[in-house]
């Protein structure tokens, strides 16, 4: 993925059981993730970064963060949510220093269709 690739406590097969080791923790490594029944809740530590520097992209459930090469310092990282995203209703706020990213849960949608017995 990036420099910093994908935080491995996200791993595919891990991802519910990784956010709640995650959001169990106040802070670590520089950033807290946070979540209720309708948003995760992101916040980064990038001092010196401004907000035309940053780049935000979301995929699905994965959220890619990188700085610009004109930003005076690196940030590259990438996080896979057990949910995908409603970007239409998510938010990002850059303040001191700290990247704040509320990220609502889309609805799962069912794609079951009924299959009748002859």
């Amino acid at each position: 993925m990036f420099i910093a690739a994908t935080h491995p406590a996200f791993a595919r097969h891990n991802n519910l059981r990784a956010l709640h080791h995650l959001l169990d923790k106040k802070r670590s490594a520089g950033y807290r993730i946070t979540q209720d029944e309708h948003a995760y809740s992101l916040q980064f530590d990038v001092p010196g970064i401004a907000k035309e520097q940053l780049s935000i992209g979301i995929e699905g459930s994965v959220v890619r963060i990188e700085s610009q090469p004109d930003a005076p310092r690196s940030y590259k990282a990438a996080y896979e949510l057990p949910q995908d995203i409603d970007v239409s209703a998510s938010d990002a706020r850059l303040e001191n220093g700290v990247l704040t990213l509320k990220l609502a849960k889309k609805a799962p949608v069912s794609n079951v269709s009924n299959l009748t017995i002859n």
